[in-house]
């Protein structure tokens, strides 16, 4: 049902401009999520370390 309804919404929409607007909202978002993942796995070990440190402290 669901999939049925996506696939008409998709086919009434695909000529629409603003269907280009929001892929191209959907790529910045995706980009945003890339950041924040490769930042995660970058800093982790440092803020589980800071975190660690808070809560010894404690």
């Amino acid at each position: 049902m669901f999939a049925s309804f996506l696939f008409q919404w998709v086919k009434d929409n695909i000529k629409r401009q603003e269907g280009q607007a929001m892929a191209e909202y959907g790529i910045i978002l995706a980009l945003i999520a890339a950041v924040c993942v490769t930042l995660l796995f970058t800093l982790g070990g440092q803020i589980k370390a800071a975190l660690q440190t808070v809560v010894n402290q404690l």
